[in-house]
């Protein structure tokens, strides 16, 4: 079939920069058994007011133009470090707190390496968007330094004419952040995360925060869900990696200003790719998963957080998926049943895109999906860090095509849109 590819492509940047904690075990202690953090802090409030004061303008000289309100970032900063040592900072002057604040930060380029692997839903904000068009809201895997991924957004307009434009990035980027976690003990359990009051979606980053999420936030398949007419929420599926293992974890808001992560349990949520249904079916949560790392499960549950394992629906079957099939996000509701996109991977590990069709009322009834791709790893599109990889976290219906975002040899972000009733009668 022929699909339209949009020209623009997003590509990893290494100038996408954010101010983090700087984390190099500062209770820990050294050779001559000073605790590093509290040698440092003496360190610095040991300079003479000249001295501090040079020290203060060549950081901010560097700094202050890469980033949104430097100079509060770096309080803030010392406000935390300034609990955890039990600093009495009535003779401190702002100018020694904001220079703490900077030695206890560091700049990370968090889309240094690659971007990639987008899904797409539905914008919370539809105002003054004209018939034929729709706001959108895009969730990306940033990979930056350390091969640590995390989530970015991006925010758009799309219509049905196949016409894309992205707002534009804010000059300044900022991390998501948590309130009263100790940082030299990460939380094991549930965390919720807060989009800075002055950053726009565009410009917030979502990093790792617990324990299990160290190494990474792989792949979010963001879902529009419906849990009542007038009852929405924004959920995302994603795989938290800490360096040994991966499990399912579960992303929740309702305004994209908070953000709930919450470890998902049960024996489904062992492997990658759970993808959620986008309401209930039959009065339960349903998702498409792969347990077993090489076929396609329909799950049921009357928890969003605990799933079990499901009934097989899809198996390998055509060649360029005999390695093994995936989902490539949430199944989109159409009034002929349940448009699952799918992707493959054939000889020479080759990634390729696919759809099936679920029934609409009893989603483990596959009636039909497509012999061969409807997207593949070509040409311009094997380049990369992980060649010959075509892979998306999700599309969004927009009046009778798919638009559908997609990664591209795990190194960069591509666009396409897909006809719909091209896509069904292929199967």
């Amino acid at each position: 079939m022929d699909l339209f590819y949009h020209r623009l492509r997003l590509r990893a940047d290494p100038t996408r920069v954010v101010v983090r904690p700087f984390h190099i075990a500062w209770n820990a202690t050294n050779g001559q058994g000073q605790n590093r953090g509290r040698r440092m802090i003496e360190e610095v409030l040991g300079l003479s007011p000249e001295a501090a004061a040079e020290q203060l303008e060549g950081v901010l000289k560097d700094f202050e133009a890469r980033h949104w309100q430097t100079q509060r970032v770096f309080m803030t900063r010392y406000n935390e470090i300034a609990g955890q040592y039990g600093l009495d900072d009535a003779h401190i002057t702002d100018q020694r707190k904001y220079l703490i604040g900077a030695y206890f930060c560091h700049e990370y380029s968090y889309a240094a390496a690659a971007l990639m692997n987008p899904s797409v839903v539905p914008h919370y904000d539809q105002s003054g968007m004209p018939k034929g068009s729709m706001r959108v809201l895009m969730s990306l895997r940033s990979v930056g330094e350390g091969h640590i991924s995390s989530i970015a957004f991006r925010e758009g307009i799309v219509t049905t004419r196949n016409q894309l434009k992205l707002a534009p990035e804010p000059p300044f980027a900022t991390a998501a952040d948590t309130i009263g976690i100790d940082e030299d003990t990460p939380p094991v359990g549930p965390v919720t995360v807060y989009r800075h009051r002055d950053s726009n979606l565009s410009g917030t980053v979502i990093f790792p925060i617990t324990e299990a999420q160290s190494k990474g936030l792989e792949d979010l398949r963001l879902v529009h869900f419906r849990h009542g007419p007038d009852d929405v929420e924004w959920l995302g599926t994603y795989t938290a990696y800490n360096g040994a293992r991966i499990q399912s974890e579960l992303m929740r808001t309702r305004d994209f200003r908070a953000f709930d992560l919450v470890p998902m349990t049960g024996s489904a949520a062992r492997n990658k790719g759970i993808a959620l249904f986008p309401r209930k079916v039959g009065d339960v949560y349903m998702a498409i998963g792969r347990q077993d790392g090489e076929n396609l499960y329909l799950l049921k549950t009357d928890d969003l957080t605990h799933w079990e394992e499901g009934e097989l629906i899809l198996a390998p079957e055509y060649p360029w998926e005999f390695v093994q099939i995936g989902n490539c996000g949430p199944p989109i509701e159409l009034d002929e049943g349940w448009l699952l996109l799918t992707h493959g991977v054939g000889a020479m590990r080759k990634y390729s895109i696919g759809a099936a069709l679920l029934d609409k009322d009893d989603p483990s009834k596959v009636l039909g999906r497509t012999v061969a791709p409807i997207l593949a790893a070509a040409e311009h599109d094997r380049e990369g860090y992980v060649p010959n990889v075509v892979y998306t976290c999700g599309a969004v219906k927009i009046g009778d095509k798919l638009f559908m975002p997609y990664g591209i040899a795990d190194s960069s972000v591509g666009f396409a849109f897909v006809d719909i009733a091209e896509l069904l009668a292929l199967m």
